[in-house]
């Protein structure tokens, strides 16, 4: 049994992840960088570590010393959160050689799905459709220009490797191609260790909808239906909500037992989750498999009722699944925005010393947060500070719950992305569910243009 988990990661995850092992009498261990010192979730963890200076290949990627402390604390499980060393199989390995529990899938499993083209690949031997394509890494810039020509423009330009955006770009030209590949393929090296690129064909007016799944050790497959992540802006998402606003109950259950085919296919464990792109007909094709806990993993759990990171411990101790699909239903819509430290117009970072920090409260809302009024938001990490989320009994409830929320949100000393997430909120084709992964080029920076 697991008595003790050191936490991989940092910010809100990280206490989100304390708070349920502090529930269940499990002890938990933080580790923190030397800009995280005065973090929330170090002095919420019953144990705290220094790892290193600011610099994430210096701590929170710092493997040796993450395995230095783990065994200095006495830890017998390690949680990685998402991000950092979370879909890292080498680190898994490395835990399966110390005698240490990953509280994920297998190293295995989770080197197929690390690459986007391996995924594409096992994902078509299960059975599921995915977006029109290349199976194997680009060569080079003339073979590019000549995979576009055969599937036509627009095409996504995609890294193979890694996630969060990083190595992804839409082209619609040779000349476009030509300059993107370069680039994000060297992006992609420098990120991910792994240049490897390829393509798939542009869906217009998709969306970006994902399947929750828990697997345990004796083939029990479960989803916990869907969230539409179709609001994002550099190819990552802002607004998460469960459930879709725009699939049938017919496409959600076949979408579902997709996915719970595919785990089984891979031999999948613990919790996971696989993104789809979901076309204006409800044909879904898929994007790709995170092996891990996702940042917007509470609406799912506000809509089921269940505890996803307990669900994960209870996995990672060897125990079979409670629940059936049977006994799982939605109850309820949720919604969840990101709060970011970034400038509303140009999304870029917007680092510096929080002075007033002040959170809404209310019966339907939930707060994830990273930073507390006087912390310094640093250069060094991602800049999502916090997660708001709200469940309302329908969507038009959420959504009014989440606008009266926003407006009780309290940030001075730093910009944030509040603002645009209020026009968000205001935007009638968002309340009228007409979204998709345009919807922010579409709908928000025409209006930003126009002020």
């Amino acid at each position: 049994m697991i008595k003790k988990v050191l936490i991989a990661n940092r910010g809100e995850i990280a206490a989100r992840i304390i708070r349920t092992c502090k529930r269940l009498g499990i002890i938990t261990v933080a580790v923190y960088s030397e800009a995280d010192q005065k973090a929330p979730y170090v002095s919420l963890a019953d144990e705290s570590y220094l790892i290193g200076p600011p610099r994430v290949n210096d701590s929170y990627l710092n493997t040796e010393k993450i395995f230095s402390v783990a065994k200095e604390a006495g830890a017998d499980a390690i949680h990685p959160g998402y991000g950092f060393l979370s879909e890292n199989d080498q680190f898994v390995e490395k835990c399966d050689q110390e005698g240490i529990i990953f509280i994920g899938p297998s190293s295995k499993v989770m080197k197929q799905m690390g690459s986007k083209i391996e995924a594409r690949i096992a994902m078509q031997k299960a059975g599921i459709p995915v977006v029109p394509g290349t199976d194997v890494a680009i060569s080079s810039i003339e073979e590019a220009i000549e995979i576009a020509h055969g599937i036509s423009y627009p095409v996504m330009l995609k890294a193979s490797a890694g996630g969060g955006g990083i190595g992804m770009q839409v082209v619609s030209s040779d000349e476009e191609l030509s300059k993107a590949f370069e680039s994000n393929s060297k992006r992609a090296l420098t990120f991910f260790g792994d240049g490897s690129m390829f393509m798939e064909k542009k869906l217009e007016n998709a969306r970006h909808i994902e399947i929750q799944l828990l697997a345990d050790h004796h083939g029990n497959v479960v989803h916990l239906f869907e969230r539409d992540c179709s609001i994002q802006r550099r190819n990552q998402k802002v607004v998460e909500e469960a459930p879709s606003t725009f699939i049938s109950q017919q496409t959600r259950d076949a979408m579902g037992k997709a996915s719970v085919k595919a785990a089984k296919a891979l031999g999948y464990t613990n919790a996971g989750t696989i993104e789809f792109l979901v076309d204006e007909d409800e044909n879904f094709y898929f994007l790709e498999m995170n092996t891990r806990i996702q940042v917007e993993h509470p609406v799912t759990e506000e809509i089921t009722g269940l505890d996803i990171v307990e669900e994960q411990l209870k996995i990672a101790n060897g125990k079979k699944l409670e629940i059936t699909q049977e006994n799982l239903a939605i109850n309820g819509h949720a919604i969840e925005v990101r709060i970011y430290a970034e400038d509303p117009v140009t999304f870029f970072p917007s680092p510096g010393h929080i002075t007033t920090f002040v959170m809404p409260e209310g019966e339907h809302i939930r707060n994830e947060t990273a930073v507390t009024g006087g912390f310094d938001v640093t250069p060094y990490y991602d800049p999502m500070i916090g997660k708001l989320i709200v469940k309302g009994t329908t969507r038009n409830e959420a959504i009014s719950l989440l606008k009266d929320a926003l407006l009780m949100y309290k940030v001075e000393g730093i910009k944030t992305n509040i603002p645009m997430l209020l026009k968000v909120v205001d935007n009638e084709q968002f309340k009228k569910g007409n979204i998709s992964t345009a919807f922010v080029e579409e709908h928000y920076l025409p209006e930003m243009k126009t002020n």
